[in-house]
């Protein structure tokens, strides 16, 4: 089986993000960069079920800049075969990287999709499932464990009212959740092995796909700070804060 995972560069997650002074956005240059923490448990997860027997190629596709070369290579230290690059300098929005998605897909016919449920800089959540319905694919959400059964996916979900176990026909798209594992470190040998590796470069426009925006930022601004908290005496003293100046009760 062929597994392919879709792989995000973000702003490191332990940075302190800073809005740019136009509003524009978020500085991005001289910011250290990193995968996506939900697409290192979705690759992490592709590399176990190729140990256990259950895959035999695992190919990491990024849609980006030039830059996005080094989160494939990240993918192909930790254990990914081959990778893709689609690349654009466009800011893409999940419906135009699913259709992307699709397209390779459509060339790659892997027997199931792997992605992390979200990117922590647009928190969209929505990517994996345009990408289920444009391709008419079985889908897994929110995903805390995998178990591959023949031809179905046993497929554990993290829900608003605890978990749900779902059984779904491969191929699939399987979107992963912070508790489905813990993602490895590439070790040295295999970070110098990752630039042997193959990556083969296209653009949207090889797949005739038009990533046009279809939304526009009108600014972004930083959120207020919070305000220091207060003590106060007694019960009733703090029940009339909360009804007269607060407003909650």
């Amino acid at each position: 089986m062929k597994i392919l995972v879709p792989v995000k560069r973000v702003i490191d997650p332990y940075v302190n993000i800073r809005v740019k002074s136009d509003q524009t956005g978020v500085e991005t240059d001289n910011v250290k960069m990193s995968m996506n923490p939900f697409c290192e448990i979705a690759v992490e997860e592709a590399i176990r079920l190729k140990e256990s027997g259950k895959a035999d190629e695992i190919i990491a596709i990024s849609i980006g800049n030039q830059q996005c070369q080094e989160t494939i290579r990240t993918a192909l230290a930790m254990g990914a075969d081959r990778g893709i690059h689609i690349l654009t300098d466009e800011l893409l929005e999940p419906l135009a990287l699913a259709k992307i998605l699709a397209k390779v897909y459509e060339e790659e016919k892997p027997g199931l999709v792997i992605m992390g449920k979200q990117a922590i800089d647009g928190d969209n959540n929505q990517t994996g499932q345009m990408f289920a319905a444009l391709t008419d694919l079985s889908q897994g959400t929110f995903a805390s464990k995998i178990e591959i059964e023949g031809e179905q996916a046993v497929v554990t979900r993290e829900v608003d009212g605890g978990l749900q176990t779902i059984k779904i026909n491969m191929p699939a798209v399987i979107t992963t959740d912070l508790r489905l594992n813990e993602p490895r470190y590439a070790s040295l040998p295999n970070i110098m092995k990752a630039k042997k590796k193959p990556i083969d470069q296209k653009s949207p426009a090889d797949f005739g796909v038009d990533v046009s925006p279809r939304l526009t930022v009108l600014k972004v601004v930083e959120p207020p700070k919070r305000q220091a908290g207060i003590k106060v005496e007694s019960v009733s003293e703090l029940v009339e804060k909360l009804k007269n100046e607060a407003g909650v009760i």
